[in-house]
């Protein structure tokens, strides 16, 4: 589930390194592309990563409720981003804004969450979520 979920993140970031080259008229179209990921990888998430979060971990309620927190705010930008005209001030300053968040959330995960779920997850189950997330 890890691998696939790292995967996920390795995507999302390839699109944002697009966005930041494209012009102004191409980035909604990049938008929607990431919003796509984005919605993608967070049903996978919500269906199998965290509940495993919920069962295995120490406090992971508050871990898992945190993430699920980080989605909603993502999902309110994604939709603010889709309202606005891609040449604006207002669209760029989001844009950066949803850029860092989703940084932040994929760092986070990498580095704490999956660790931990590893750490008390054994590999054979690890695969076995996995394998129900992927599409």
């Amino acid at each position: 589930m890890i691998a696939e979920l790292e995967a996920d993140h390795r995507e999302i970031q390839e699109i944002f390194a697009r966005m930041s080259l494209a012009p102004a008229a191409g980035r909604k179209d990049l938008v929607h592309e990431v919003t796509i990921a984005l919605v993608r990888h967070s049903m996978a998430e919500q269906a199998h990563l965290y509940p495993a979060v919920r069962a295995r971990i120490l406090d992971g309620d508050r871990l898992a409720d945190e993430e699920v927190a980080d989605h909603a705010r993502v999902e309110r930008m994604l939709k603010d981003l889709e309202g606005r005209p891609p040449a604006g001030a207002g669209f760029g300053r989001l844009l950066r804004t949803l850029v860092r968040e989703v940084g932040l959330h994929i760092q986070d995960e990498e580095q704490r969450l999956f660790p931990a779920l590893a750490s008390v997850a054994a590999p054979e189950e690890l695969e076995r979520l996995g394998s129900r997330s992927a599409p």
